[in-house]
């Protein structure tokens, strides 16, 4: 039973912060890389929560910190190479990355792409490279580039179709999943250079999705990847919810507030039902 967490705020490479269960004891032995989504923040209590899983935990920002792109854009994978490593030296055995939603498409890629991860759970995934989300180190949104970067090389990408415009009222929230569905047709052409390599994973691989996400097709994604995993012979587990949106709630976390510009999908209830049946799924790949 993990009583006490020892928690401390990282500096240097990246503003972060790392939790892990006080007595050795206690401790797994595993590490855990959390990654948000778009919002780049860093994600104190999911890292407590596998903290009193006595799963060591740490999450970065990643963007929008000193010395980094204000956005999602031509960001270097090898910064998660680097954080995968950080957990090794502090004794991690076993090193997963989570990541949600652009979270997930980096832990996805930077593990097709190297061997820092032994599990990756992806919540909310997408099964392509997504163009720019923000501004680059320039300072400009446009011309549109790659989100990621692979020794020095920005990979292949999904445009956005700029012609889509939100079928909501002006003043209400916007659901962002028809703009990703039309990208997804304008640019089809693009799509196969820009499908993320997941039976190159070596590691374990959870996913994780709602089918009432109404960001992105999360769900349509997942299943892509599945399908691609298991063409390769290589295991994976897929853990979905019709009613679930793009959040999932993991026992013992509270729900975030809803958001004041986006419509996200789901219900609390349905998201946190979603994580619970996720969860053990979630601690045996990390552990």
């Amino acid at each position: 039973m993990i009583t006490k967490i020892d928690e401390c705020e990282l500096t240097g490479p990246w503003e972060g912060f790392l939790a892990e269960a006080a007595s050795s004891a206690d401790s797994s032995g595993a590490g855990v890389l959390v990654l948000s989504g778009s919002s780049g923040r860093v994600e104190r209590e999911r890292c407590r929560l596998f903290a009193r899983a006595g799963v060591t935990a740490m999450s970065i920002r990643w963007f929008g910190g000193p010395g980094q792109p204000p956005g999602i854009c031509e960001l270097p994978l090898e910064t998660f190479v680097a954080a995968a490593e950080l957990l090794r030296e502090r004794g991690a055995g076993r090193v997963s990355v989570l990541g949600l939603s652009k979270g997930a498409e980096a832990a996805l890629l930077v593990s097709a792409l190297s061997d820092c991860a032994d599990a990756v759970i992806a919540l909310a995934p997408s099964s392509v490279i997504w163009a720019n989300v923000g501004p680059g180190t320039d300072g400009r949104n446009r011309p549109l580039r790659s989100s990621w970067t692979w020794r020095g090389r920005p990979l292949p990408f999904v445009p956005y179709d700029d012609s889509w415009t939100p079928a909501e009222p002006e003043g209400t929230l916007v659901a962002l999943l028809g703009s990703y569905e039309r990208s997804l047709a304008t640019h089809a052409d693009l799509v196969p250079a820009a499908a993320i390599p997941v039976e190159r994973i070596s590691a374990d691989l959870v996913l994780i999705a709602g089918g009432a996400d109404r960001m992105w097709p999360s769900l349509r994604f997942a299943r892509e990847l599945e399908a691609r995993r298991l063409a390769a012979g290589r295991d994976v587990v897929l853990v979905t919810r019709d009613d679930a949106g793009h959040r999932v709630v993991f026992p013992g976390e509270v729900a975030p507030p809803p958001s004041i510009h986006f419509d996200h999908g789901g219900t609390s209830e349905a998201d946190a039902a979603l994580g619970a049946a996720a969860w053990p799924y979630v601690l045996a790949a990390v552990r």
